[in-house]
């Protein structure tokens, strides 16, 4: 596999990964800006309004009927929070030109209908479809309301709320009712226009790719309607979020299983300090050798699921417990004694070997799919940091006892989030 990325316009980035491991190619279009009160309820709402129809496919039953035609091609669209960046991202998938009829070019049909989609919506007088955008105003309305429908999910959302508060990634992905509610179609096909002015754009193909790819995109006549722009987005940095008191917050829901969250602030002062964190929440709770899956699920008995996950875009760690209700007060003591141990370097070399071979095993799957290929590339696009999936391998290699024993001591627990009966 070959990566390269080449500008389209100042702030509108082709990014291609040729490789002939695939049957297929997959094009994905992701739109990024700064996430704001303002704005996320907007987004989510663009997100779900842009697949429902074009300017040349008016329907989904259109759209759909389009994609068949492409010996069944798969388009998907969602939305993603990035740090403190609002991500709206679209996926094609096709079959690749090397397996169809010589006269059919399934790859620049494949281009050009998922710029079509992204790029050039269904509108009339000056807005949207009325009928699409009651439709999915309301399917945003039932999604929104729907947050509390997993539990653990909403657990580890309210956590994240809850450790920042009226900051920018402290703010749900899919909005909230209340600026729902005021948003009309008029204000809300304004707001895409200067979305799609402002926003980084970021167009990634992967598989088989055409030698004339970006002449291709840059006379696509969508393409050809963007302005040039200074994208406005956030650089994901290596800024942590340390306080000096435990948040404790408690929240009472109809449930049978209590969902245990605690949400802890690391210091991060350069890239590298990311791979330890790797390696350090690896051995703590993310495997099934970790700390806590043994100690406080294992032995104790105390957790249905213990793990935890490390969040490198906000120098946070996550540990997720789902626990009896009055196992409650235990829990957290065995959970503090794992971080105490962490602190004290109570694990052994071969822990920390097989922990980088597990990191590394993941790391070297990357490429086998292409939406995770894609995932990864698009994940450094928003740092200042380019590194190869070799290089990832040999940062995590790299890494030794004392920096993971030095990063530990810099751990304090922000936020106890506890949602019970």
């Amino acid at each position: 596999m070959s990566y390269k990325k080449e500008i389209i316009k100042t702030g509108v980035c082709l990014h291609t990964m040729e490789t002939n491991k695939f049957k297929t190619n997959l094009f994905a279009i992701m739109l990024t800006t700064k996430i704001s009160k303002q704005n996320v309820t907007k987004n989510a709402l663009v997100s779900l309004i842009l697949r429902r129809g074009t300017k040349d496919m008016q329907s989904q039953e259109e759209i759909s009927k389009k994609l068949e035609e492409m010996y069944g091609a798969n388009f998907d669209c969602g939305i993603d929070k990035i740090g403190d960046n609002h991500v709206i991202k679209f996926y094609l998938e096709s079959l690749n030109d090397n397996y169809l009829p010589e006269e059919y070019n399934n790859f620049r049909k494949s281009l050009e209908t998922i710029l079509e989609i992204v790029f050039n919506p269904l509108t009339k007088e000056g807005k949207f479809k009325e009928e699409y955008f009651k439709l999915e105003k309301e399917k945003l309305k039932q999604i929104i309301e729907g947050k509390k429908d997993n539990k653990g999910l909403y657990a580890f959302n309210r956590c994240i709320e809850e450790m920042y508060k009226d900051k920018p990634f402290g703010i749900y992905k899919f909005g909230n009712i209340e600026e729902l509610e005021k948003i009309t179609n008029e204000q809300l096909y304004n707001y895409y226009q200067e979305l799609i002015k402002q926003c980084k754009i970021d167009i990634f193909i992967s598989g088989k790719i055409e030698k004339d790819i970006k002449k291709q995109i840059e006379e696509n006549q969508n393409i050809c309607k963007l302005q040039e722009r200074k994208a406005n987005y956030i650089k994901n940095s290596v800024e942590s979020n340390l306080i000096d008191q435990e948040n404790i917050v408690e929240e009472r829901l109809d449930i049978t299983q209590g969902k245990l969250v605690i949400g802890i602030d690391l210091k991060q002062e350069d890239e590298n300090a990311k791979n330890v964190a790797l390696v350090y929440n690896a051995i703590l709770g993310g495997t099934a050798n970790s700390k806590l899956f043994q100690n406080v699920r294992e032995k104790a008995s105390l957790a249905y699921t213990a793990s935890s996950n490390y969040l490198r875009q906000k120098a946070n760690i996550f540990i997720r417990c789902g626990i009896e209700i009055e196992n409650y007060q235990k829990a957290i003591q065995i959970i503090k004694e794992q971080l105490e141990d962490m602190k004290n370097g109570n694990f052994t070399d071969e822990e920390i070997e097989n922990t980088k071979q597990c990191i590394i095993s993941t790391v070297q799957a990357i490429p086998d799919e292409q939406d995770t290929e894609v995932t990864y590339y698009f994940g450094q696009e928003l740092t200042d940091i380019k590194n190869s999936i070799d290089e990832y391998i040999q940062n995590i290699n790299n890494v030794t006892r004392q920096q993971i024993v030095d990063l530990a001591n810099t751990v304090k627990i922000n936020t106890i989030y506890f949602l019970r009966n």
